[in-house]
């Protein structure tokens, strides 16, 4: 979803919990540490994803929890950033979500399991 303006972001983030996120802006990358169980080399990868991003593309990119459980790539930029590539990152985010479906799968599996305490049925393992 895109926003250029922050305070719209903010209303939107209420039912959302964030898992990371990184900002070219500031030159930061922040991980949510509700989530630092996770194994070190997924928070590393995730790291990694994030930081490329905001290179790659510039704005702020945050990953986040949909009161479902739903993994949403979150995507902001400042009204003056004209260098900020909306079409370069609409295709960052479709190859990142092709690249990383396992991981992101995963996340979602996680996060319904040990935050929202939904059962894993059998036939969603495999």
């Amino acid at each position: 979803m895109y926003r250029r303006n922050g305070s719209l972001m903010i209303e939107e983030k209420q039912d959302r919990i964030v898992l990371c996120g990184a900002n070219s802006y500031e030159q930061k990358y922040y991980f949510n540490e509700q989530f630092s169980n996770l194994p070190e080399n997924i928070r590393q990868e995730l790291q990694i994803m994030c930081v490329l991003y905001t290179e790659d593309v510039g704005g702020i990119l945050t990953l986040e929890f949909e009161e479902d459980g739903t993994l949403e790539f979150k995507v902001t930029a400042e009204e003056s950033d004209y260098l900020f590539d909306e079409i370069g990152s609409v295709l960052k985010i479709k190859q990142y979500q092709m690249e990383k479906r396992e991981l992101l799968e995963a996340l979602e599996m996680y996060y319904r399991v040990f935050y929202l305490g939904e059962e894993i049925d059998e036939e969603e393992e495999s």
